[in-house]
């Protein structure tokens, strides 16, 4: 169906727009008022017989699309075909084609033609419209709502009338509302000229039990749950799981699948639905705030690009990243274990050496946020990472997809040579020429900490050093934070707030700072943020993760 995606932007400011060829699962994430919902609509008109106006389109700049086959061209034609209207006859060669909504008088052999040609300006009339849906947040609790029955002697139009009749398609609507909800998923037609969904606690004795309308059928029907009195996220998830199924679309557009769900159904929908539009001709294009819906797309076996869009201070970008890069990010243990995938739903992401670090970050962050909405860094993720080697482990995969992501590691990453201080570099994307040049500055710097015969992580970091070396080492700081690459200058993270006398180390330490700094902001005690100390490290952070010109982010 669709082959190929361009945009109207590239991957950073000034970049050639970015073109993308598609699988059958494209996912669309990144944070908010970044465009994500706006992509959909954009692909929506495009698809449908409203005219088109590019200069209305922000994101989208073309879809290609692939040649329908002559036998999917036949279907095509089968299934929108309608009856032909009492008292007004159709003329040789013509049929009436399209939806109960939408209908046209159209000559068999010409609409075979255009749906044939996606290049035609009827294309999208005749063959794109009808076969595309979009599912956004009002219209997905609907869908439940009971429908028509129709004439059984007619092809069914409604996804009720296709699920009653087709019992397979049915059968797997069951499975998986089964899987979802331990509950079996039926229609009622017992209320004549209508049909509804039922969930029962038992599945039916026979077909005729469920699609009956004698005593046994109204008895087991009385006795089921109307889906009317389920929660939201119930109807939510059923409506599209029958849609999807009964409705068959080759293009199907779902806006934040995940509203209305907890986490787990998130992930069994994107699994589910994923999988359905797996192997096939059609395209699925999800807009999504949820790690977890992402995850069970990834997990569903189906091929997914996840495309991520930004859109901050006037600059809009946009990156790809293809099946085999998902499937190799997702194989790491470390990242799947941090929840790096949450990454791509912020606007920047913090990666700290261990929990103790991420939680104190965080919470200077929170404090500049409480300060001023413009003091910290807006809606960034914080992680940890298990040590200092493997910070770049994490960094460097969000980097490859443009989401800016910092590092923090205490100052002994100097003494690292070797593999631990390069891979430190390269997660960062410093040039190989600067690393080079880096690696002597360390290797000199590292010597003059040597030279005073203390730790420098625990006895002061930099002000152990002499003036002049001090001013070196800092230099030495400010190279790598041009790159996103921060360290402790002082030595560790229990150097920070050094006034409130902290003890301990690591986790206990932790819970001495925080009881020091105060929990309630109207209290005296309560430590508000500076300008100098941790509160301008992150400060300087803030001023990298927010530049559309930062380096260390790969073109």
């Amino acid at each position: 169906m669709i082959t190929e995606i361009k945009f109207k932007f590239g991957k950073g400011p000034g970049s050639k727009p970015e073109t993308t060829k598609l699988t059958p699962v494209t996912v669309f994430v990144g944070p908010n008022n970044s465009g994500k919902s706006k992509v959909l609509n954009e692909i929506r008109r495009y698809c449908s017989s409203e005219e088109r106006a590019p200069a209305m389109d922000v994101i989208l700049d073309r879809l290609e699309f692939a040649a329908v086959p002559q036998e999917d061209v036949e279907n095509t034609i089968r299934r929108f075909t309608l009856p032909a209207p009492p008292n007004q006859p159709l003329q040789r060669d013509e049929i009436l084609y399209g939806t109960p909504g939408r209908q046209y008088r159209v000559s068999r052999t010409d609409l075979a033609n255009y749906i044939r040609n996606a290049n035609d300006p009827y294309f999208s009339w005749y063959y794109l419209e009808p076969n595309t849906l979009m599912l956004d947040g009002p219209n997905r609790i609907n869908l439940i709502n009971q429908q028509t029955a129709g004439d059984l002697a007619e092809k069914p139009f409604t996804s009720f009338q296709v699920l009653f009749r087709d019992d397979a398609k049915r059968a797997e609507v069951r499975r998986i509302l089964f899987e979802a909800f331990c509950q079996y998923f039926v229609i009622d037609p017992t209320h004549l000229g209508t049909l509804r969904i039922r969930l029962s606690s038992r599945e039916p004795a026979t077909d005729m039990e469920e699609r009956g309308i004698h005593e046994a059928a109204v008895s087991f029907h009385a006795a089921a749950l109307p889906i009317e009195d389920t929660s939201d996220g119930v109807k939510a998830f059923t409506g599209m799981i029958t849609e999807i199924i009964a409705g068959d679309p080759a293009i199907l557009l779902i806006d934040e699948p995940e509203a209305f769900l907890h986490p787990a159904l998130a992930f069994l929908l994107g699994k589910e639905i994923a999988r359905l539009s797996s192997g096939s001709r059609k395209n699925l294009f999800v807009s999504t705030h949820s790690a977890d819906f992402v995850m069970g797309c990834i997990q569903s076996g189906a091929h997914v690009n996840i495309i991520r869009l930004t859109y901050r201070s006037g600059v809009a970008t946009v990156r790809a990243l293809r099946n085999d890069e998902i499937l190799q990010l997702m194989r790491n243990p470390l990242l799947r274990s941090v929840g790096v995938l949450r990454g791509l739903f912020y606007e920047s992401v913090v990666v700290a050496e261990s929990d103790t670090d991420r939680a104190f970050y965080q919470e200077i962050n929170e404090r500049l946020l409480r300060l001023a909405p413009d003091a910290g860094i807006p809606n960034c993720l914080f992680l940890n990472a298990q040590n200092k080697q493997t910070v770049q482990t994490i960094i460097r995969p969000l980097r490859d997809l443009g989401i800016p992501a910092a590092a923090i590691v205490d100052v002994d990453v100097l003494k690292e040579g070797g593999n631990v201080w390069s891979g430190f570099l390269e997660g960062g994307f410093v040039p190989e020429i600067e690393r080079h040049a880096l690696a002597t500055f360390r290797r000199e710097v590292k010597a003059k900490f040597d030279a005073t015969g203390k730790d420098m992580k625990r006895d002061g970091g930099i002000d152990i050093l002499a003036p002049r070396d001090k001013e070196a080492a800092k230099n030495l700081f400010e190279r790598l934070s041009e790159y996103g690459l921060f360290v402790v200058p002082r030595g560790e993270i229990e150097s920070w707030l050094p006034a409130l006398g902290a003890q301990g180390h690591g986790p206990a330490w932790l819970v001495d700072i925080f009881e020091k700094m105060g929990e309630d902001p109207e209290s005296p005690g309560y430590v508000t943020p500076g300008s100098d100390d941790v509160w301008e490290f992150l400060a300087g952070m803030k001023r990298w993760l927010t530049n559309p010109s930062r380096k260390g982010i790969p073109a």
